[in-house]
């Protein structure tokens, strides 16, 4: 029986693959299971913002000091007001922003008594773009004095103003990013790797290992997790480093909550441990960490990813409170938990309700990441 009528769908003795017309040659390969998350993730839309929000939480993170117009811990005029930005000067409008130094006036507050601070509109000040400003290390390593924007005349420029001892609130964000990401940061990733292991083992070896483990979980499920935040955070010594501080709170932090994530996993794992294929990696002789690492492991790598993602906003927010309390982190590290002590006056707030503007940082990260979360849920959701 001749091929010719098939020639074009049949491989011949001289035919190589790279023959198949292109057509043909997209299915006779598969998608990995990545490429089939990526192509369904990026047609989400609060998934992509999340995931662009979150990079750049991340670049700005990394290049605080070069985004950051002014020196974060230089104090000037304490509670002076956002410096005003304007296309308007003396002579018309033109088309380069400028601004106008903050200074104290004649008049008095009704309610603190302090002298009320005004712009100095005799004297505009230019916004530049690549300014020289305080000196700081790229990556901790190659010194650098070039910011992203500011001032020519190299004085402070306060976009969100600043706070009680002076010093600029919008530049101590950034900086203050820093702590907080890397905080939320190292405390997921012990929960994940705590957390996913103790399930792991706890739902493929079962029997008294598996009913031990899960006294142990209910035992952690049960800790008022407020109250011994408070207690282990004073139990540190006052003469500890800040480091040394911060690695306290976020091993406590890590300690309290990786109990969840290890009864997720250990559900998952106690229905893929009866699948055929686990069965038949046993009847062969494969050992349990073989079995768990190759067969088990990559089947919730997904939920896994899931989660990390989504905590990463309640640890934002638990360093945020903790911070708040003054619990998280001492000076002179900035966070953002510790820039929103300033805000524990109503009268301060009710003068200067600049101040509150750390909030908006945890409230854009969170956003982010929980955006970034949602995407990636739905898109591993059908894989």
């Amino acid at each position: 029986m001749s091929v010719e009528p098939f020639s074009p769908y049949v491989k011949l003795e001289n035919e190589s693959y790279l023959d198949i017309p292109p057509v043909l040659a997209r299915f006779a390969t598969s998608d990995s299971y990545f490429t089939l998350v990526w192509r369904k993730f990026r047609r989400s839309v609060i998934g992509m913002i999340g995931l662009t929000l979150v990079a750049m939480l991340i670049t700005i993170a990394i290049f605080a000091d070069f985004f950051a117009p002014s020196d974060p811990k230089e104090p000037s005029l304490a509670f002076a007001p956002p410096d005003p930005v304007s296309f308007y000067s003396k002579d018309g409008f033109t088309l380069r922003p400028q601004t106008y130094a903050i200074i104290e006036g004649d008049q008095l507050d009704p309610v603190t008594f302090q002298p009320l601070n005004g712009p100095d509109y005799d004297h505009p000040r230019p916004i530049k773009f690549l300014v020289p400003g305080y000196a700081y290390h790229v990556l901790g390593v190659i010194p650098a004095t070039t910011h992203l924007f500011g001032t020519d005349d190299g004085k402070p420029f306060h976009i969100l103003g600043t706070d009680k001892f002076g010093r600029d609130i919008f530049s101590r964000g950034l900086v203050g990013s820093r702590i907080s990401l890397m905080f939320a940061l190292i405390a997921v990733t012990f929960i994940t790797i705590v957390g996913t292991l103790v399930g792991l083992s706890s739902g493929y070896l079962g029997g008294r290992y598996d009913a031990w483990v899960q006294r142990i979980v209910d035992i952690f499920f049960a800790l008022p997790q407020l109250p011994l935040y408070l207690t282990l955070a004073a139990l540190i010594p006052v003469t500890a480093s800040s480091y040394i501080f911060i690695a306290i709170v976020i091993a406590v932090v890590a300690a309290l909550n990786w109990a969840s994530l290890s009864r997720e996993v250990r559900g998952k794992t106690l229905a893929l441990a009866r699948i055929e294929y686990v069965r038949a990696a046993q009847a062969i002789g494969a050992t349990d960490t073989r079995i768990i690492l190759r067969h088990i492991l990559p089947n919730i790598v997904s939920h896994v990813i899931v989660f990390f993602t989504s905590w990463i906003p309640n640890v934002i927010l638990i360093e945020s409170f903790l911070g708040y309390l003054g619990f998280a982190v001492k000076p002179p590290l900035i966070s953002w938990g510790m820039m929103l002590q300033d805000c524990g006056n109503f009268s301060v707030l009710g003068s200067y309700p600049w101040i509150l503007s750390p909030v908006a940082f945890v409230l854009v990260t969170v956003f982010a990441f929980n955006a970034l979360g949602d995407g990636l849920r739905d898109a591993v959701d059908p894989y």
